[in-house]
């Protein structure tokens, strides 16, 4: 999408290939969806939460049927929205599948089109481990479509999808567990989030069961682990992985060099093997996230049509998982500061925010900045809580720019706000 108006923009003609809806994996099944459902689960505690602060309310109420209607106008809206912003821009789009047949050809729709530049950007798709009984289980595409919500449920996965999912159907009164085969959820984050944020969803009533993993799934459904244990549940979902969306496109008959589990290989400037053949977003596995998409497309509109030659900077991106409570972080996690620098300050904050302080809840939001030792910038900033990622998102510019521990220290904080400990942390953590 991106890539397509920037570049239609510097005067270059345009044509876009996709058989499904506009928008990709984030607007039809990824991030607007998932905040949508996010959202929905998260009013429970907020009734609960209200009653200590005075309102009195009725039994509530939820409609999982309400919500998927909802839900799903919005995201034709979007749909249409993206269809037209192409068709403004000038893009001639092609509603068919295409795939490549040499370095200056495609076939879409039963018809060849040539052009200098041929652009692969078709994400990635979940993938479930091949074990007895998989068939039986989803993945979060088919999540957004239930046709109605389990009892209880089974999310399988320990990174983003994994937390946001259990937490879900946690939040609309599903059974939820979570089972990760791995010791700590959020592998490759700051050991202090897996760690805290597996004790804040307990607390809300996920059951989390680490270092497990289901070995076969029987019909009911059943599922047995590799340890040997079983448990009943209504619904399993796996959220381990996906895979770049390359068979059948024609790749390696073209020439473009692609890695073992199909992924786009790439050089700073999102060029493949082929000179005329670039890739960009979830296709090239190198950061997958949206926001990192779009500046990848940018950046090579730039290269392509403006003479502009501008590599992709992936370094210090800001990224949320949208849990309960969420998630947020930007930068470095301590590990990797310490093999980069020697060392590095820590600073921690835990604390209940004022929100939960009348009625006893005992969430509890939590802060850490890492610094480099020798230079005083503030090389990672984390936090669990409630609007971690709308409170990151400022602190990113900082991090970006290469803030130190003195800068922040010098912004005054805005009182009362949990942002406010980012300023104020003084004292630093015991190593």
């Amino acid at each position: 999408m991106r890539a397509s108006r920037v570049a239609a923009s510097y005067g270059a003609r345009v044509a876009v290939a996709e058989s499904g809806r506009f928008g990709g994996t984030c607007v039809n099944v990824g991030c607007i969806p998932k905040k949508l459902f996010s959202y929905a689960a998260h009013y429970r505690e907020d009734f609960q939460v209200a009653r200590s602060f005075g309102w009195t309310l009725g039994e509530p109420r939820f409609d999982w049927q309400t919500l998927l209607a909802n839900k799903d106008r919005e995201i034709a809206r979007l749909n249409a929205v993206y269809e037209g912003l192409l068709a403004k821009a000038g893009a001639h789009i092609l509603r068919a599948r295409a795939t490549v047949i040499d370095a200056h050809t495609v076939e879409a729709g039963g018809r060849r089109y040539t052009a200098s530049h041929i652009l692969v950007a078709t994400g990635s798709w979940p993938q479930v481990p091949q074990i007895p009984g998989r068939e039986l289980a989803i993945t979060s595409n088919e999540a957004f479509f239930l046709e109605e919500l389990p009892r209880r449920a089974l999310v399988v996965g320990g990174g983003y999808v994994a937390l946001e999912f259990a937490s879900i159907f946690n939040g609309l009164g599903v059974e939820a567990t979570l089972a990760y085969r791995g010791p700590r959820l959020l592998r490759g984050f700051d050991a202090d989030l897996g760690e805290r944020i597996a004790e804040e969803m307990r607390k809300k009533g996920v059951v989390i069961r680490l270092q497990s993993n289901p070995a076969k799934l029987e019909q009911g459904v059943k599922v047995t682990y590799e340890d040997g244990a079983v448990q009943q549940v209504d619904l399993v979902m796996f959220a381990t992985g996906r895979r770049p969306n390359t068979a059948g496109l024609g790749l390696e008959a073209a020439g473009v060099r692609l890695a073992a589990d199909g992924t786009v290989i790439v050089d700073d400037y999102s060029k493949t093997s082929v000179d005329s053949i670039h890739a960009i977003g979830d296709v090239t596995n190198r950061l997958n996230l949206t926001p990192v998409a779009t500046a990848e497309g940018m950046c090579l509109a730039r290269t392509l049509f403006r003479g502009e030659p501008t590599p992709v900077d992936h370094a210090n991106v800001p990224t949320a998982v949208f849990s309960d409570p969420n998630v947020a972080t930007v930068g470095l996690a301590e590990d990797v500061a310490r093999a980069r620098f020697g060392e590095v300050d820590v600073y921690k904050a835990a604390f209940r925010a004022l929100k939960h302080t009348l009625g006893g809840h005992e969430e509890r939001t939590f802060m850490k900045l890492v610094v480099d030792a020798a230079s005083q910038r503030v090389v990672g900033a984390h936090m669990i809580g409630p609007d971690a990622g709308e409170i990151i998102q400022g602190v990113a510019i900082a991090v970006k720019l290469g803030a130190t521990k003195a800068q922040f220290d010098a912004t005054l904080g805005i009182h009362p706000t949990a942002a406010e400990e980012f300023v104020t942390m003084r004292e630093k953590a015991s190593p």
